[in-house]
Order: C-alpha cells, then sequence, then structure tokens
C-alpha cells in the first residue's frame, strides 16, 4: 500500500465544489483510495455564512477539508461581476479556513489559482514572486481572493500550528467542464464555438483576442490526482504550483481545438475583445521535489477527450 493510500483509507474528507467540474474529479480519485467523502450542497448549508460552516463540519465531521468551490468564470464573467465575485470568493474562504481550525480539522486544502500572479509575473511563474506586483486588472478580485486565503492560512499556520496546504493549478480544462457561454474558460469556449460551426457548416469562426496571450492548459484528471498526492504529502502553507510548464498561444490552442472538433475553416482573431494576462506559463519544479507529481496528459490527447465528452452529452 502507498503513502497516499494509507493516508485516505476510510479518513473523513469534505470536498466543497465536490459536484462541479474539478471537484468532482477530486472526490473520484479519494473513493478510489478508499477515502469517506462528504460533498456538502449548497441547499442544504450557504458557506458563505459561519452558522453553516460550523453546522457542516458538525455534520461530516472531517479530518480533512479540500476546498475546491469557487465563484469563478471565462473573462466575460469576471469582468461582468467583479463585486459579487470578490465577496462571494472572500467569505466563502475566509469562514470555511477560520471554521476548519476553530472545529479541529487536522488539515485544509484550499484550491488557489494562477489568478493570483501579478499580470506581468516572470515567466516561467515562480511560487516566491507571488506576491510581487498587482494581478491581471480583468480578474483581480478573483486572484485577490485567493492570495488572501494564502495568507490567512500562512497566518492560522504562523500562531495556531495549523496545517493549511495551498496547490495553485493553472487553467484547467475536460469532461465535465463548464460550457455555458456565460461562465465558461477559454478551452470550453473555443469546442463549444467549434462544434457549433461544423454542424451549421461555417466557413469562419471568431476568437477572442488577438491570438498572442498564452495559457498554460492543464487536464483535469491529473490536477486531480496532483491535490490528492499533495493533501497526503504536504503539510506546510507554501504555496505549490500545479501544471504542465509548457506555454501555448491561443492562436495555437484555438487550431488544436478546431484540429479535435473536426473544423476546418477560418479562424478570425477578435482583438477588439480581451487577452487577459499577456502570458501564463508555470515554474513546476516545486511539486516534483516536494511530492513527486508531473503531469501525464498531453494538451493534444486531454482535447480528444474533452471533445468526445462534450459531443456524447
Amino acid at each position: 500500500m502507498s503513502k497516499t493510500e494509507a493516508y485516505f483509507c476510510n479518513k473523513r474528507v469534505v470536498v466543497t465544489g465536490g459536484a462541479g467540474f474539478l471537484g468532482s474529479h477530486v472526490v473520484d480519485k479519494l473513493e478510489d483510495l478508499g477515502a469517506n467523502v462528504f460533498v456538502p450542497r449548497s441547499s442544504d448549508f450557504d458557506l458563505r455564512l459561519p452558522g453553516d460552516c460550523l453546522a457542516m463540519l458538525k455534520s461530516a465531521d472531517p479530518n480533512l477539508v479540500i476546498h475546491c468551490a469557487v465563484d469563478g468564470g471565462g473573462i466575460a464573467y469576471m469582468r461582468e461581476k467583479p463585486a459579487e465575485i470578490t465577496k462571494n470568493n472572500l467569505l466563502l474562504n475566509t469562514n470555511l479556513l477560520h471554521y476548519c481550525w476553530e472545529y479541529g480539522v487536522d488539515k485544509f486544502v484550499g484550491v488557489s489559482s494562477v489568478c493570483a500572479y501579478p499580470r506581468d509575473a516572470t515567466i516561467p511563474m515562480r511560487e516566491q514572486e507571488l506576491f510581487l506586483g498587482y494581478p491581471e486588472p480583468s480578474n483581480a478580485g478573483y486572484g485577490l481572493t485567493k492570495r488572501m486565503m494564502m495568507e490567512q492560512g500562512r497566518a492560522y499556520h504562523q500562531q495556531y500550528g495549523f496545517s493549511a496546504v495551498f496547490p495553485m493549478p493553472v487553467n484547467l480544462y475536460g469532461p465535465r467542464d463548464d460550457f455555458h457561454s456565460e461562465r465558461s474558460h477559454v478551452v470550453p469556449a473555443l469546442i463549444r464555438k467549434c462544434v457549433a460551426a461544423v454542424r451549421e457548416g461555417s466557413s469562419s469562426l471568431d476568437v477572442w483576442g488577438s491570438g498572442k496571450a498564452t495559457r498554460e492548459l492543464l487536464y483535469v484528471e491529473d490536477c486531480a490526482e496532483a491535490i490528492v498526492e499533495m493533501s497526503a504529502y504536504v503539510d506546510h502553507p507554501e504555496p505549490i504550483n500545479i501544471g504542465t510548464g509548457v506555454e501555448t498561444s491561443i492562436g495555437e490552442l484555438a487550431q488544436s481545438v478546431a484540429d479535435a472538433c473536426g473544423f476546418i475553416g477560418e479562424l478570425r482573431f477578435d482583438a477588439t475583445k480581451p487577452d487577459g494576462q499577456p502570458r501564463k506559463c508555470l515554474d513546476v519544479s516545486r511539486a516534483e521535489e516536494q511530492f513527486g507529481w508531473s503531469s501525464k496528459v498531453s494538451l493534444s490527447d486531454g482535447l480528444l477527450r474533452s471533445v468526445e465528452w462534450y459531443l456524447s452529452q
């Protein structure tokens, strides 16, 4: 039995957002390892409220909480609702971390985000440079709530010895992603557009931005595995990048998605629409060094799996 299997066998684990995109894959991994998983539903517990946080913890009595719940989405959603996004995430993160400590949970794993990095961060982005600048303005409120969660975890670790752990994933994609036009991130938005263009027989397709901005894309099942492994092996609050270390331009990504969907028309880039952060690419050496993890699924394979899942729905 591996250390990860031994750690999770019969462990009581709460996964917030466990019915969502990333969270549902985390739940799958945990159940395969023999953990007893509880997924709080928003209809039963509003985790923005202190009383509901405490009631949820009393109901589940967990050893470990993995916090995947988030109010977020693509550039359009982030620009449209910055006040709601900032408020909701601050309340979710602050209340849950505090009451995990107060209730006596052994460990809190707060899933952070590449959006916490400065807009003009050095590439590849290194964890020690996280606070050296302001985040990308189009999602700054969201990014700052992630920074605040990590700083709160550091403070609780320093003052109380509380075990708070913070994986920082890059842009995720894969099965069960949110393909809704209002909230979707770049990969599901492109898949939705390309599939529709193929079905309609369109000769061209519009893509937001110049196509020059870059992203690092991580297949969701790889991310879920990293979070589970990090939960077992890491006990300190220093953030750890979770990604592939491979940088891809939006132009290259759009062509790869078009190929995966079978769209052979023209891709037209609309530079009047925002690019978002100019570049995103992580230094992923800390994850390899501290818990032996690296990504497994290539972008081409991951896109084919994502398209296949989308078409099946």
